[in-house]
């Protein structure tokens, strides 16, 4: 009798906590349980939390690596493997860490990116304007620029950067198994992620591109990269210098 009164009690707690509002349904969600939301929900991108700074000195990361070069902004605890698009997830993750940085795990159905010094980026996005080219979202730190492209492959990675003659170091890409910090996150080397360029929809997608779930502008890599390793080559000492 005690397990059968237990198990009901449990599904209608269950019920109670499905019916409650979620801090988004009552219009007091803090912007990064926003931004989360938006990602998991509206775009179906996968996300999971960051590590995020020392709450001790908030100039270092949280992590045990006392000379991190990312610091905040990797995964560390949960690992890359848990993110989700779980409204309920995301919810408890961010409800019980509100200050952490949003991470979209890229590859798979979520886009891919690439990024490169933001000075470099800047003359990239001018070149690529002036071809016509339609750009999708374009994530901006102070210094460094993320463009989002469609998923790829690393063969297809691979065949493209082969048939370059130089493939500056100052360039990554963030793919399959890859993450991207996400606004409004705390920036590594500073500052605030911001969108340079925001998301938006396109009701059909071009040669050059496709339409990411649901319905959000991808380019393909292969449709901006020359112009990205272009202009990385033009910068200071040849691009070669990683900056976070």
């Amino acid at each position: 009798m005690r397990e059968i009164l237990g198990r009901r009690l449990q599904r209608l707690r269950d019920r109670f906590q499905s019916l409650r509002p979620t801090p988004r349904q009552t219009g007091t969600t803090p912007a990064l349980l926003e931004a989360a939301l938006t990602c998991a929900t509206d775009w179906q991108w996968p996300v999971l939390p960051g590590v995020g700074r020392s709450a001790a000195d908030g100039s270092r990361c949280a992590c045990p690596d006392p000379e991190c070069v990312v610091p905040g902004a990797h995964p560390f605890d949960p690992g890359l493997l848990a993110a989700t698009t779980d409204p309920r997830m995301v919810t408890w993750w961010w409800t019980n860490r509100p200050t952490a940085p949003v991470l979209m795990a890229t590859g798979g159905t979520a886009p891919c990116a690439v990024s490169l010094p933001a000075g470099a980026a800047a003359r990239a996005l001018v070149r690529l304007d002036a071809q016509g080219m339609r750009l999708g979202p374009v994530v901006a730190t102070p210094t460094r620029w993320s463009l989002l492209v469609a998923p790829y492959s690393l063969e297809l990675l691979g065949e493209l950067l082969y048939a370059k003659d130089h493939v500056p170091s100052s360039l990554r890409f963030h793919g399959e198994g890859g993450y991207l910090l996400l606004p409004p996150s705390a920036a590594s080397s500073g500052g605030q992620v911001r969108w340079e360029r925001e998301p938006s929809s396109e009701p059909s997608a071009g040669p050059a591109g496709r339409a990411g779930a649901p319905g959000l502008w991808l380019p393909q890599v292969e449709a901006v990269v020359d112009a990205l390793v272009e202009a990385s080559s033009g910068a200071p000492g040849g691009g070669s210098r990683l900056a976070y």
